[in-house]
């Protein structure tokens, strides 16, 4: 991997680093305050450093990487997985929330099939019910 010595945008290296497809959507999660740098929010145009922290929000999870490189290439995933790394925190974190929802998935309940015309009639009189309960 080449390492580039100008100033990259935290935007291109997040796409770069292939958290994100397109720049656009790395440009917005950054401004939606999806993405903090050294502990700080951070602007799309922040320049990114080696051996700076980031702390994504990223989907359901949230990682917590620190830069190794600085490149504006966007390259395979083998390559890209080697501008950073993440932390054990954040590695352990991770597993413990994908654990809880893989348990809470089990707990749901899930039928064979779709309730008749009877069903959910019974299941809305139910909801009904409740709703005024609550009133």
């Amino acid at each position: 991997m080449t390492e580039t010595t100008e100033s990259i945008r935290l935007d291109k290296w997040l796409w770069a680093a292939r958290f994100f497809k397109t720049r656009a959507l790395a440009k917005a999660a950054v401004e939606g305050g999806k993405v903090h740098y050294n502990r700080a929010k951070a602007k799309p145009s922040r320049t990114v450093e080696a051996g700076a922290e980031l702390r994504m929000q990223l989907g359901w999870d949230e990682k917590t990487v620190i830069v190794q490189a600085v490149s504006d290439k966007r390259r395979g995933a083998p390559e890209a997985q080697l501008m950073y790394s993440e932390t054990e925190a954040s590695i352990e974190k991770r597993a413990k929330n994908a654990e809880a929802r893989k348990a809470m998935n089990l707990s749901s309940v899930h039928t064979d099939h779709r309730p008749n015309k009877k069903q959910r009639r019974d299941i809305i009189r139910f909801k009904n019910i409740n709703q005024q309960d609550q009133d």
